[in-house]
């Protein structure tokens, strides 16, 4: 059986931080079925639900740049593993707050505003760790993987959570409180492999200039600049899940049981793609073959907003799934190799702040488009917009486009 693992989690380093991620992911999926459902029991409005989501999304444009700065000062396995405990005890006081009757809704909006807090000043360290901990050649599997194992979560995390759930929100916040201090276990004897130091250093300035530093760098490598920013437009053009309850309830006319199944679907295709990576890494190629994906992924969003079939919605956004997986798993990859290690945090916090505000801002703007033109128009011409946008940007980042073996890529002198 050992043979037939992938040769990346034989190192042992990856296979706990592999171990903390899904024990951790497990129990934040779970938490955050509980406390949507609690808020919306509380206040009968959706409203509440976005409060909860931008209360969360508010401390990444805070914290992000900061935290990444830390990141690169400061052992990055301390800062992950001080993250999951606080996320710990954020939990036990959701425990709490439930015990107690759970019947105002500022708990959760300020324990949901901590949680992002937590999280900007953890995921740069985390992002940051992946390139230490396995052999070069080990990479392209190891990105592949753990993209892998978050899908697999969010599809199987809601659901046992809900099951909980039905027992008591107790039982949630409990059982994600042990998850997530099992993740802290896992992270206790991970050692981080040394990077040899590139050619060039990192010039000292003021603090400002400091923090700016993997602001500055993403600005001047087109390929890098080229990779975040198509992943950003896809996403904002092309996203549709805010939409899906409106194509469950009025296009497709599935219910709830329907919308549960068209949200998994994306997930479902992107573990198919993370297993395909996993086991045959991209070769070459690699900057056209990212173009290819986000035009596809375009493509399926125009198919899932003309459907009026089921099977057929379903299978247009399990390709999307399929499509972007494949695109994060190059843009991480480009990340990965064409950051010097010293302003890897700080790189990692500017592409978080970029893809997480994509996610947010690509919500509001498909929630605005469907207001204004209805939701089947603003799926299509968004996903019509994607698909531009990936012929467009071979003109605009020749240099990323142009990009072959990713391995090929070296660290870029700031």
């Amino acid at each position: 059986m050992k043979r037939r693992l992938p040769d990346v989690l034989h190192v042992r380093d990856y296979t706990l931080s592999i171990g903390s991620s899904v024990s951790y992911g497990f129990g934040r999926e779970m938490v955050f079925v509980a406390v949507g459902w609690q808020v919306y029991d509380i206040s009968g409005n959706p409203l509440y639900l976005g409060l909860v989501g931008l209360a969360e999304f508010l401390p990444l444009l805070l914290f992000a740049l900061p935290a990444g700065a830390l990141a690169d000062r400061l052992p990055r396995k301390l800062i992950y593993m001080g993250s999951l405990a606080v996320d710990a005890v954020i939990t036990t006081l959701l425990l709490v707050v439930s015990i107690n009757g759970a019947n105002q809704l500022w708990p959760f909006l300020a324990l949901s505003f901590a949680s992002g807090c937590s999280a900007a000043v953890g995921n740069p360290a985390i992002r940051s760790m992946t390139p230490t901990l396995v052999p070069f050649e080990l990479l392209p599997n190891a990105i592949a993987l753990r993209s892998t194992a978050s899908q697999a979560v969010v599809v199987v995390g809601p659901a046992i959570g809900g099951l909980l759930f039905a027992l008591g929100p107790e039982l949630v916040y409990a059982t994600a409180a042990v998850l997530m201090l099992i993740a802290v276990g896992f992270v206790v004897p991970m050692k981080l492999r040394a990077i040899e130091a590139a050619p060039f250093e990192i010039g000292s300035g003021s603090r400002l200039e400091s923090l700016l530093a993997g602001l500055r760098f993403v600005r001047r490598t087109p390929v890098l600049l080229g990779a975040i920013s198509l992943d950003l437009v896809a996403v904002l053009f092309g996203g549709a899940v805010a939409l899906l309850p409106v194509f469950a309830r009025d296009v497709l006319d599935v219910g709830p049981v329907g919308l549960g199944v068209l949200r998994s679907a994306p997930a479902v295709g992107a573990m198919l793609a993370g297993i395909m990576l996993t086991r045959r890494p991209l070769q070459g190629m690699a900057g056209r073959k990212l173009l290819i994906v986000v035009a596809v992924f375009g493509a399926s969003m125009v198919v899932f907003g003309l459907s009026s079939s089921f099977p057929l919605s379903m299978a247009a956004l399990a390709v999307s799934g399929f499509a972007d997986m494949i695109s994060m798993n190059i843009r991480s990859m480009i990340t990965a190799l064409a950051t010097p290690d010293a302003l890897r945090g700080r790189v990692n916090a500017v592409e978080m702040v970029f893809i997480s505000a994509s996610n947010e801002l690509g919500a509001f703007e498909s929630g605005v488009a469907a207001a204004l033109i209805g939701a089947v128009p603003a799926v299509v011409i968004g996903g019509s917009l994607t698909i531009l946008c990936a012929l467009a940007w071979p003109r605009l980042f020749p240099k990323m486009a142009k990009i072959d073996r990713l391995e090929s890529l070296q660290p870029v002198a700031p």
